[in-house]
C-alpha cells in the first residue's frame, strides 16, 4: 500500500512510483494529481507546441527561466532542452 502523501497529492500510488522512478517531486504530484482527475488526460498528447528541437536556444532559455531551472545561463541548446524535458 502506497504511503499518505498528505492532502495535495491526489494518488499516491502513482505518486509514489514516479518518484522511485526518479521524477521530482513536483513532477510526481502534477502526474499523479491530473490522473486522479477524471476530466484530465495526462497520457494524451497536449496542444500544438513545436517541438523543443525547433525553438531558438533563446526561447529555451525564456522557458527554463520561467521555470526557474538552476544552471539555465551555462547551458547549450541541447542541455535546455534535456532540463525542460526532465522538469
Amino acid at each position: 500500500m502506497a504511503r499518505n502523501h498528505g492532502p495535495q497529492i491526489k494518488d499516491d500510488e502513482t505518486y509514489q512510483a514516479l518518484r522511485d522512478d526518479g521524477a521530482s517531486k513536483e513532477k510526481a504530484a502534477r502526474i499523479a494529481n491530473a490522473q486522479a482527475n477524471k476530466d484530465m488526460h495526462p497520457g494524451k498528447k497536449g496542444g500544438k507546441a513545436p517541438a523543443y528541437e525547433d525553438w531558438t536556444k533563446d526561447d529555451l532559455y525564456g522557458r527554463a527561466q520561467e521555470l526557474d531551472i538552476e544552471g539555465r545561463s551555462d547551458m547549450t541548446k541541447d542541455e535546455l532542452i534535456e532540463a525542460l524535458r526532465n522538469h
